[in-house]
């Protein structure tokens, strides 16, 4: 009888897989009417399991098996989807959800870096930007017709060549697709930015010219644009204000705040040469960006950008961290 009592509370701590409340961290409180989503990873992709929707009390429970495998919760609230890692062997019950009100005004959150990474070979100029955009409030910014963020590719660029990834605030990146908008070269991205920080990677390819020449416009106010390139390559341009090179790679950068600039780019060189290079006094002990890889980042222009943002981390943090934040969703047509 003993042992049968035993097997029974076994079954029982399977089936009853997953449970947990949904809490709107914008109000403070449980948040009923969640649809919620169960979901194993598989090495084909993530497969759903059960579904359920939060309770008056924003508690929910799926009972469901769990296999020994990842897992991944999805909480779909005003819009946007709201995701919870649960690992092999990690607690699935008593879980707290957090999802977030939204907005289609950016309210708090606001372009905080705009680093454009330049690396010219003499056959193309390489392209890589990445956006930081900082919501330090309570409220996803959300527009999916006006879109979040807007950016501009020269109109020389190969269209097949825009690849464009978006990394959510602790998670991972992954490929986007951008509209066109009616202004001629300008994109915009219907990407939720959630409380915390959210990068925004774009890179593209243009057919070398000579001279070299690159064109950019911004869509927001405040924060300046930051230009990097190789130790090898200068870049001259109205407004362009050099800023000195980066420690540990040498790479040169440069800063400029206007709407619209044209910069002469002078010289050949590989950020991914500076990049890959150990350096002996390197310090650790600060800050760094991150380089999370999405699925096919063997792309080599998406691994130049990686491997950029890898090693200019720390000194670029440190020197250039300093820029007033800046709205995402500036409005400049549809």
């Amino acid at each position: 009888m003993k042992s049968l009592a035993l097997l029974l509370a076994s079954a029982a701590t399977l089936v009853a897989a997953v449970d947990g409340t949904v809490v709107n961290q914008t109000t403070g409180r449980p948040e009923p009417g969640a649809d919620i989503s169960l979901f194993e990873l598989t090495q084909t992709g993530p497969e759903l399991l059960d579904s359920a929707k939060s309770d008056s009390a924003g508690h929910f429970s799926i009972k469901r098996t769990l296999e020994p495998a990842p897992h991944l919760i999805e909480v779909q609230h005003a819009g946007v989807t709201y995701n919870t890692m649960v690992p092999p062997g990690r607690p699935s019950t008593g879980l707290e959800l957090s999802v977030f009100d939204s907005s289609k005004k950016p309210g708090a959150a606001q372009v905080s870096q705009h680093i454009v990474f330049l690396e010219p070979s003499g056959q193309q100029l390489t392209v890589a930007e990445a956006y930081f955009i900082a919501n330090n409030g309570k409220v996803t910014f959300n527009d999916p017709d006006g879109g979040t963020l807007r950016f501009f590719v020269p109109a020389a660029a190969a269209k097949d060549s825009l690849h464009v990834n978006a990394t959510e605030p602790g998670g991972m990146a992954l490929e986007q697709a951008p509209e066109d908008t009616k202004l001629k070269g300008v994109y915009r991205l219907a990407f939720p930015m959630k409380p915390g920080e959210t990068r925004i990677d774009i890179d593209y390819a243009l057919a070398a010219s000579d001279p070299a020449r690159f064109a950019g416009k911004v869509f927001y106010q405040g924060a300046p644009t930051r230009l990097v390139v190789p130790s090898t390559v200068t870049l001259q341009g109205e407004g362009l204000k050099p800023l000195g090179q980066e420690p540990q790679t040498q790479a040169n950068v440069y800063e400029t705040t206007a709407a619209a600039f044209e910069v002469s780019v002078q010289g050949t060189g590989s950020l991914r040469a500076a990049a890959s290079a150990p350096a002996a006094d390197a310090d650790d002990s600060g800050p760094s960006l991150r380089a999370i890889a999405p699925p096919g980042f063997e792309d080599r222009r998406l691994a130049i950008l990686a491997l950029a943002l890898a090693a200019l981390g720390l000194g670029f943090l440190l020197l250039y961290r300093k820029g007033q934040a800046a709205p995402a969703g500036g409005k400049s047509g549809s």
